[in-house]
């Protein structure tokens, strides 16, 4: 494939070519080519291969190890099954990843015709809405955008949300046993905005994905809006024959 012809970065153009590779001629733990290989094979600088590879390594394909190469990397094992559980902070503790919560914003509104109909609500009851970036040893991984009935969390607080999950809090604190919460998700790109919080580029690939959390009088205690990288994330999903 060559490259120049279009008006995208070249090193952009190199990253392309390779995740392509990656995704349908490598497999997990092959040694890519070296610098000097990918430089005399494309006609590019070795400045400009860095910086292809330091992206393919930042997106999670690549693993650099110093005086061996790259290697391709094994996503199956890095990726996030969110058919497992909803709990984000559960799931990484589960693959042994540090998980982080940032708060960008906790405040108290009137919900409108969308959100009401989602909820279950009259327009202009009051919600809470919560929004966090999750990460995982310090990468970037799901925006989430929360809404809870207010009714139901009245002395919910922005401290009681920066010592436990979320779900502990409606649970333990609030005594609001889940019964289930359904989500669906789908295709979607980056928004200027998600992409600057998440750290990738504008229009990359992302999961959008709707959560409604139901407690066990079958009332909506949550209902939620996500952006997750798609590098990072996966469904698996189980279908079962009946005889």
């Amino acid at each position: 494939m060559a490259i120049g012809a279009r008006k995208q970065p070249l090193y952009d153009q190199l990253v392309d070519i390779l995740s392509e590779k990656i995704d349908h001629e490598y497999r997990p733990g092959d040694l890519m080519p070296s610098e000097r290989e990918l430089s005399e094979r494309y006609g590019l600088s070795r400045t400009t291969v860095r910086l292809a590879l330091q992206e393919l390594e930042r997106l999670g394909l690549v693993i650099r190890q110093h005086g061996r190469g790259t290697f391709v990397a094994d996503r199956s094992a890095q990726t996030t099954n969110l058919m497992q559980s909803y709990s984000f902070t559960e799931q990484m503790r589960e693959l042994g990843r540090v998980p982080e919560t940032t708060i960008l914003e906790f405040c108290e509104f009137e919900a409108d015709k969308n959100l009401a109909e989602h909820m279950g609500t009259r327009i202009g009851e009051k919600l809470f809405k919560l929004k966090r970036l999750r990460s995982a040893d310090g990468m970037p991984m799901m925006i989430e955008r929360s809404y809870l009935p207010v009714r139901k969390f009245l002395s919910l607080k922005r401290p009681m949300l920066e010592k436990k999950p979320l779900y502990d809090v409606i649970e333990q604190d609030f005594r609001e046993k889940i019964r289930v919460a359904e989500e669906e998700f789908f295709a979607s790109i980056a928004r200027p905005a998600d992409a600057r919080l998440l750290d990738i580029t504008e229009g990359a690939p992302v999961l959008d994905l709707v959560r409604t959390t139901y407690n066990v009088s079958n009332e909506i205690v949550e209902y939620t809006l996500s952006v997750a990288r798609a590098d990072q994330f996966k469904y698996k999903v189980f279908h079962h024959r009946n005889d």
